[in-house]
């Protein structure tokens, strides 16, 4: 991870949290029911997530009370743009954007000298079985202050009217009570400390519930896919919804997506794009075996390109080639199928959002696709961080100086 680091490509865009924060920070993990960090400084996201406090916790979704349950924690008007880097829901960065969008003046006053805890909640108190993520629709925002600073208002407010009737400005208990909440909480007189909930309604999603699941529930019939085999299992036991339910490995998902007109894929077209030029790269990447050039001048040089190419058995080169081999042969005669001569992992991966899908279904849609077959680098790490990270460490060193090089030519 130091490479992407070193590059920006790795979570640059996190809040450094110390001093009196990371108290408030406790408060609100302790208001919401979980423990407080023992680390005095670290960082955090749009939402409030740490990867410091994941890592101290072993736990990556640690602001969760359970699958159902979701929080997110505010203590600096800072976190308005920020990234939300670990979504537990494709819908997480949209709620933020409308916290902030509707509360970011009140957020801004509140956190000079406070913290915000929110609670969203979608109605369900815990997840029993698969298919309750089907009921999923309007999710209600509460925020909750730390010290219930907003009730310490009340309560300051209802003195100082106290103090102004009759001869009370005389009586020293309320001299005394008056002093005590300012010395706590200061001047509460002009705060505007009311957050009124708000209400996000959803539409298609991907959840990290139950192993991950993407629900399309906006087009012709409901589709739930599970990356889950085990989760999968249990949803094709239920029989009360009428929802189509698939495996993300199975080949048949490919073809229905198409059918719903959520997907397409013009090879003709395609084999013209970057996308296409990064796709072969990676695929002659993997085929490569004890190369003595270093990965990354391979996939840069041409001739290098060629001459390990050649340097394949035929097998592998023809699925390097495949997409060419077959736009060649179509040219030739139209009684060749895609699927007699393009490697289906390659064609899955040249596959798009149909062009008619509102932007976000078209990014909920590419995050699917690069989650079906991952093998372009610079789509996996703009539609899937979490599952690129996990990549990266796995490849070989000059392929990752060529994956870094790919991604910083594209931002």
């Amino acid at each position: 991870m130091e490479k992407l680091k070193a590059a920006n490509l790795f979570r640059s865009e996190l809040l450094p949290v110390s001093g009196k924060l990371v108290e408030r920070y406790n408060q609100c993990l302790v208001k919401l029911g979980f423990m407080p960090t023992k680390l005095t400084q670290f960082s955090i996201d749009g939402i409030g997530w740490s990867p410091e406090i994941a890592e101290e916790k072993s736990e990556m979704h640690y602001l969760n009370n359970g699958e159902a349950n979701p929080h997110g924690i505010l203590i600096s008007p800072l976190q308005k743009g920020k990234p939300v880097y670990v979504p537990f829901h494709t819908f997480d960065r949209e709620i933020m954007q409308f916290v902030f969008r509707v509360h970011g003046q009140k957020i801004t006053d509140i956190t000079r000298d406070c913290a915000i805890c929110l609670d969203f909640d979608q109605k369900i108190d815990v997840f029993y079985e698969p298919l309750d993520l089907l009921k999923y629709k309007d999710v209600q925002i509460r925020f909750h202050l730390i010290n219930d600073l907003d009730k310490a208002q009340k309560k300051q407010l209802q003195l100082i009217e106290k103090f102004k009737k009759n001869q009370n400005f005389i009586d020293e208990g309320l001299h005394s009570k008056l002093l005590e909440s300012a010395k706590k909480y200061g001047d509460l007189r002009n705060r505007d400390l009311e957050l009124p909930d708000l209400q996000f309604t959803t539409e298609s999603f991907y959840t990290r519930a139950f192993g991950g699941v993407y629900v399309l529930r906006d087009f012709i019939m409901p589709i739930v896919i599970f990356e889950d085999l085990h989760w999968y299992k249990e949803a094709i036991k239920d029989t009360v919804y009428e929802v189509l339910i698939y495996h993300v490995s199975q080949p048949e998902l490919m073809e229905k997506l198409r059918d719903h007109v959520l997907i397409e894929c013009d090879l003709e077209k395609v084999v013209k794009t970057d996308r296409y030029d990064r796709v072969k790269k990676m695929e002659l990447a993997e085929s490569l075996t004890e190369p003595n050039h270093p990965i990354c001048d391979i996939l840069n040089d041409s001739v290098l390109f060629k001459s390990y190419l050649n340097k394949l058995d035929i097998e592998s080169r023809k699925r390097v080639m495949s997409v060419e081999r077959y736009l060649e042969k179509m040219e030739v005669s139209n009684q060749y199928k895609i699927s007699d001569i393009v490697d289906s992992k390659m064609y899955e991966a040249l596959h798009n959002p149909h062009s008619s899908l509102k932007a976000k279904h078209q990014d909920l849609i590419w995050q699917l696709l690069v989650n079906i077959s991952p093998k372009d680098v610079l789509f996996l790490y703009w539609y899937d961080k979490e599952a690129f990270y996990q990549e990266f460490n796995n490849w070989e060193d000059s392929l990752q100086d060529w994956v870094i090089q790919t991604i910083r030519n594209n931002i």
